[in-house]
């Protein structure tokens, strides 16, 4: 009986990289899960100062008005009529949500008082106005 030589001698060693994309894929998930997402409210805002302003918890719905009379919510603009609408349904999808109006300090009061009243007429009683500490 001959003996067979192998030829592959000059094969070259091959790593396995299942494990390493296993991790990689394992790690991506963990960050997914443990990051905060922070809904921008798309606008920037010159918000006025109060001596008696305090830190509340984050709210859950956002409403902005600039000082150009625009109504932002969920990084999109908003008709004043329509407010009342959007408040309903981010409600019926978290009941418990909180509602911050942002509003620049140059945004016309009336507007704002406005949007008050439609975030009202959509069955939230507690309203929080966002000021910046002095």
């Amino acid at each position: 009986m001959a003996r067979k030589k192998h030829s592959n001698v000059d094969e070259e060693a091959q790593v396995d990289m299942t494990p390493m994309l296993d991790i990689v894929f394992i790690m991506l998930i963990f960050f997914i899960v443990t990051t905060s997402f922070v809904k921008p409210s798309g606008l920037d805002y010159n918000k006025p100062k109060a001596s008696t302003a305090t830190s509340k918890p984050s709210a859950n719905i956002f409403i902005g008005v600039s000082k150009t009379g625009v109504i932002m919510m969920e990084n999109r603009q908003v008709d004043i009529e329509r407010v009342s609408a959007n408040v309903e349904r981010m409600l019926a999808e978290a009941p418990e949500a909180a509602v911050l109006i942002q509003a620049d300090k140059e945004a016309q009061h009336g507007l704002v008082v406005r949007v008050m009243d439609q975030v009202k007429s959509a069955g939230v009683n507690k309203i929080s106005v966002s000021a910046g500490k002095d």
